[in-house]
């Protein structure tokens, strides 16, 4: 009865080490975060994320041992078992010791494999964010007890890596470029598994994160300015002219703001518009549409000037960007009031 609860703990001691392991290469960082704002294990399941590589040394060293332990005790257990059984077949001696050595062998390979590693690797990545949460206080108080070995079996194993001339890493790389899901995007709406609309929102967003500036930047040639000198009247009029709520201001050829004609509407038609410039990005023609939008949603900006080695090439707006990734189709609009185009 000893050997069986031994060997029960050492499969389920083997399926825990697997759960841990395949659980937090699995789970997405950003759902523990979320568990770790509400919970106690949430927030270890973040840690062992971040300490990824000491956390699979772990799982490696316990689910090694565990089997070690189970070569020890519970195959010789079975060997021992079997063996009389057989031998009272009338198998001789040394055939019967034979059989049950290997029987025994495969009996407790079975267990290990199919219960202890198998079946506990396809449930935590069936559930990874769950398993992972679950387990993280008990892993984390393994780490704290082992991490002295863990950190020298660590450097062991880099040390070894090194050798072999290549650069040993600290984190699993789970993201995939833009290509790469490009290609699954398109396997998916080839298959009928993204419906059309979808496919195309999608592509326009990955096209997104790797379109420049400079490919939807208006020309200089086509912006809407007044002069710095201009009154309210002059912004309100270039405003019905060109629909464009947001007026540049010029001084001489350079551009130094921008006026939301909103802001001048209770103003005296005939003030000037000093009080009512703001500031406007600069941006250099190669930064990215998505790192531009986020620029631009940090300084709370609807507009910023494009400029290539210090020359100015035009101006870029979150108009000219939210069509891409919006499908013209996915837009619900107000048809009786169809809303101004902005700058």
């Amino acid at each position: 009865m000893s050997v069986l609860l031994v060997t029960v703990a050492l499969i389920a001691g083997s399926a825990f080490f697997v759960m841990v392991e395949f659980s937090l290469m699995a789970s997405r960082r950003y759902r523990l975060e979320e568990a770790a704002l509400t919970s106690r294990a949430g927030r270890a399941a973040l840690r062992n994320a971040s300490d990824l590589t000491l956390l699979l040394a772990g799982a490696q060293l316990g689910i090694t041992l565990c089997t070690l332990a189970l070569g020890a005790v519970t195959k010789p257990a079975v060997h021992h078992a079997l063996e009389p059984l057989l031998e009272a077949t009338g198998v001789p001696v040394a055939w019967a010791s034979a059989g049950s050595f290997i029987l025994a062998l495969v009996i407790v390979t079975f267990l290990h494999l199919v219960i202890g590693e198998m079946a506990p690797k396809s449930f935590s990545l069936a559930h990874p964010e769950r398993t992972a949460i679950t387990l993280a206080l008990p892993m984390r108080g393994f780490l704290w007890i082992n991490r002295p070995l863990l950190r020298a079996l660590n450097h062991a194993a880099n040390w070894l890596v090194r050798k072999s001339g290549a650069t040993p890493v600290d984190a699993v790389a789970s993201a995939q470029d833009a290509e790469s899901l490009r290609h699954l995007v398109e396997h998916s709406a080839s298959v009928g598994a993204l419906a059309a609309s979808y496919h195309r929102g999608v592509v326009s967003a990955l096209d997104f994160s790797e379109t420049t500036l400079e490919e939807i930047t208006i020309p200089d040639e086509d912006v809407v300015w007044v002069p710095v000198e201009a009154t309210v009247a002059d912004v309100q009029a270039a405003t019905v002219a060109s629909g464009h709520l947001r007026i540049l201001t010029m001084a001489g050829d350079r551009i130094n703001g921008v006026v939301h004609v909103r802001d001048t509407m209770d103003a005296d038609p005939a003030q000037e518009i000093d009080n009512f410039i703001r500031r406007v990005m600069v941006l250099d023609a190669r930064t990215t549409v998505y790192e531009a939008l986020a620029r631009m949603q940090r300084q709370r900006t609807h507009v910023a000037v494009v400029t290539k080695g210090g020359v100015r090439l035009g101006i870029v707006t979150l108009q000219d960007v939210l069509p891409r990734v919006m499908p013209r189709e996915r837009v619900i609009v107000n048809r009786e009031q169809p809303p101004a185009a902005e700058t």
